[in-house]
């Protein structure tokens, strides 16, 4: 016997239950993983080894180049990091802070980053630097802390 109220709620809880899945919360790892824009830093945070530490506890505050940025970096940079994972790694943790930080929460001055250099952060009104790159989308949330895409790609002072 067709009951049309069945199929109604039948079809309601489906849609529900697809709507929950696809706005779950995710880590810093999958949310840079499911943005378009980061596809070459999330295969390089692949390559390197990071993504389950970036899944991990955290808080993680990741400044993340877009694929624009790293468009800007010459390919003999780009060729010696790949040939040097010490140095990859290096440069990768360099876009990353302890603790989650919000850009209403960053304060003009350093702060250590995951390789243990600093990193010099800067506001002013609505805009935040970090050293010479500006965030270009901010405070994208996750589970374990957050993401803002920045339009440069962090070169730490020891890979200079």
């Amino acid at each position: 016997m067709f009951n049309p109220r069945i199929l109604f709620v039948a079809a309601t809880v489906a849609t529900l239950a697809g709507c929950a899945t696809s706005q779950a919360p995710v880590s810093v790892a999958d949310t840079i993983a499911a943005q378009p824009q980061l596809s070459t830093l999330n295969g390089l945070v692949t390559k390197t080894g990071l993504t389950d530490t970036l899944k991990g506890t955290g808080p993680f505050t990741v400044f993340a180049p877009t694929n624009e940025a790293f468009s800007k970096v010459p390919a003999k940079t780009m060729d010696d990091l790949a040939k040097d994972p010490a140095k990859l790694k290096a440069l990768l943790t360099y876009h990353v802070v302890a603790g989650k930080v919000m850009a209403a929460d960053v304060k003009n001055g350093n702060s250590k980053t995951v390789n243990g250099a600093n990193v010099a952060l800067s506001k002013a009104g609505d805009f935040v630097i970090v050293e010479q790159a500006l965030v270009q989308t901010a405070d994208i949330s996750a589970t374990n802390g957050v993401v803002h895409t920045v339009d440069g790609v962090l070169i730490p002072p020891a890979t200079r």
